[in-house]
């Protein structure tokens, strides 16, 4: 597996783990953080993950050509 495709894959799956928690966790009691901070951290890291996996298609695209 290309090392874009998996952080591609990586950060969608942890952008949709991180939008459903701060979407649905808004009652739930966390005795350190709250889920729908967990949540905003984990779309974050999901965006920056993908934003690096374009970049690797991108940049292994135009090297290859």
């Amino acid at each position: 597996m290309k090392k874009s495709f998996k952080n591609l894959l990586e950060g969608g799956v942890a952008f949709a783990v991180g939008l459903v928690l701060n979407l649905f966790t808004d009652g739930v009691d966390t005795p350190v953080v709250t889920l729908t901070k967990v949540g905003v951290v984990l779309m974050f890291v999901g965006g920056a993950l993908i934003l690096t996996g374009l970049f690797q298609m991108v940049r292994g695209a135009s090297l290859s050509t």
